[in-house]
């Protein structure tokens, strides 16, 4: 298994893009989830084996038509096991 946060950055707000990764994430059967950023960027962390993740790293430099992505910063970090589902979460606090 492998997790990854990623930073999605552009116009990536206010056009549908935590909803259309949550169910590209749903579609190709991984957990975790999506969030808006003070920041204007978009944030999620994602779990599920190589392949998916790639497929989704690869969904991510594109997004949904109406966004405007300029840059997807990737880190891995320790896989948890906790995620039942790819989800919406509250934006920043």
């Amino acid at each position: 298994m492998r997790r990854i946060r990623a930073i999605i950055t552009g116009r990536v707000q206010g056009v549908s893009y935590r909803a259309s990764t949550a169910s590209e994430g749903r579609r190709i059967g991984i957990v975790g989830w999506v969030r808006n950023r003070a920041d204007g960027s978009v944030e999620l962390e994602a779990e599920g084996s190589e392949e998916t993740i790639s497929a989704l790293i690869a969904w991510c430099h594109e997004g949904p038509p109406s966004a405007e992505v300029t840059r997807v910063a990737v880190e891995d970090v320790p896989a948890t096991g906790k995620d039942t589902m790819f989800a919406v979460v509250r934006s920043w606090r």
